[in-house]
């Protein structure tokens, strides 16, 4: 389920009102991006099972996401070095691991986001209040996508929502994420996991 749920997707939302409305354009979005550099913050996961997790996210581009499960599933999801590692709390092996290209995550953790790309984008509106952008590899469609949700002045990331390659998928609400701050790269590094959590 783990596996599904981190592969298949994610959706973040911080809870904030725009000072005014704005539909943003790609250009704007992809700027705001890769202005990213680092960020962290916690989550309530809603899985396609309908389940719930929290955790803590730590976001820092490029390539690297980690996600930290609070009990009962006490489970680490982290990508860094081009691979994802999924390690299950309630399993004695070590951890699987996959193609960070593989998983539409990847588009926003790239080093260059750029939505204007051909084929890229395949839907963008706007309700007055936020702008929303599907993503998806336009050279491996079949990866899935991620559907990114903005607010305005200043522009700010609310939600994402992966959709996997047999369309199921997974929420995660964010709260209190904060960017700029300074993570440190162990804690994207897969083999020291693997270390510490067979300690």
């Amino acid at each position: 389920m783990l596996r599904r749920t981190f592969l298949g997707g994610a959706a973040a939302i911080a809870v904030a009102t725009p000072s005014a409305a704005q539909e943003l354009s790609l250009s704007e979005i992809s700027a705001y991006l890769n202005r990213l550099q680092t960020a962290q913050g916690g989550f309530t996961q809603i899985n396609s099972d309908g389940t719930l997790s929290t955790g803590q996210i730590y976001i820092k581009r490029p390539g690297r996401i980690r996600f930290e499960y609070n009990l009962p599933d006490n489970s680490l999801v982290m990508a860094g070095g081009g691979s994802v590692a999924i390690f299950d709390g309630r399993s004695n092996t070590g951890p699987d691991r996959y193609l960070l290209s593989q998983t539409p995550l990847k588009i926003i953790l790239e080093q260059n986001v750029d939505l204007n790309r051909a084929r890229m984008v395949t839907n963008r509106t706007s309700d007055g209040t936020t702008t929303t952008v599907t993503a998806q590899d336009p050279d491996n469609p079949q990866y899935g996508n991620i559907q990114l949700v903005f607010t305005a002045n200043p522009v700010e990331l609310r939600q994402w929502i992966i959709t996997d390659d047999i369309g199921a998928q997974t929420t995660v609400i964010l709260n209190d994420l904060v960017s700029g701050v300074g993570i440190n790269d162990r804690k994207f590094s897969i083999l020291s996991e693997i270390e510490n959590w067979n300690k």
